[in-house]
């Protein structure tokens, strides 16, 4: 059976990648008796770009937020790589959670796959998570350790001066990390490792 047509939600910063750079596109198991929630801890937090009927602050257990992933588009370019955050095994990491309305699950799945899933450095888990108002199963995109693009073994250091020096096709890495930090802000999180970088990148020694 032929999948159903949808009408794509449009981004501002397509990756045209060659066929052979793109992997399957990655089937959710979900039971559809529950709403899609979709985990933000990046961008995903204030420039989610999809339709949702609500947010949550939530708190994911057992991953942490980190620079760990290379970006050869969105924050640098293939000759000069950025950083974007990934989800690493370890610890907790607090951001928001979107449910999507059930009539919106297909279009909003394929656009996060458009924007996040390409390449495969990301994988998408659903997650036990927390929220004020209770638990919930969230969607969230975890780092991939084996993939050519995973970048958590760089000193911090290394992570500061590719932040300070990276730009892609959605703008300097540097504001990437400065929107992180001040959406954490607005819904009342303080990530004291990103503002430790935030702080080194804007302070050179």
């Amino acid at each position: 059976m032929s999948e159903p047509e949808i009408t794509q939600i449009p981004f501002d910063a397509e990756e045209n990648l060659d066929p052979s750079e793109v992997v399957p596109r990655p089937k959710l198991q979900r039971d559809g008796k529950e709403p899609l929630w979709v985990f933000g801890y990046g961008s995903l937090m204030w420039d989610p770009g999809f339709p949702f009927e609500e947010s949550r602050t939530t708190l994911l257990r057992g991953y942490h937020r980190a620079f760990c992933v290379w970006s050869h588009h969105y924050r640098g370019t293939r000759e000069h790589p950025g950083l974007v955050l990934g989800l690493k095994r370890g610890g907790s990491c607090r951001g928001r959670a979107f449910r999507v309305a059930p009539q919106d699950e297909p279009a909003v799945i394929d656009y996060l796959w458009r924007r996040e899933l390409l390449t495969g450095v990301y994988r998408p888990v659903l997650i036990p998570a927390a929220t004020d108002l209770g638990p919930v199963t969230a969607l969230a995109f975890v780092a991939d350790p084996h993939h050519t693009q995973y970048a958590g073994r760089l000193t911090e250091n290394a992570i500061v001066e590719r932040i300070r020096h990276a730009t892609g096709a959605r703008g300097p890495c540097r504001d990437y990390l400065v929107n992180t930090v001040r959406h954490l802000e607005e819904i009342g999180i303080r990530d004291k490792a990103l503002h430790r970088l935030m702080q080194a990148v804007e302070n050179p020694a």
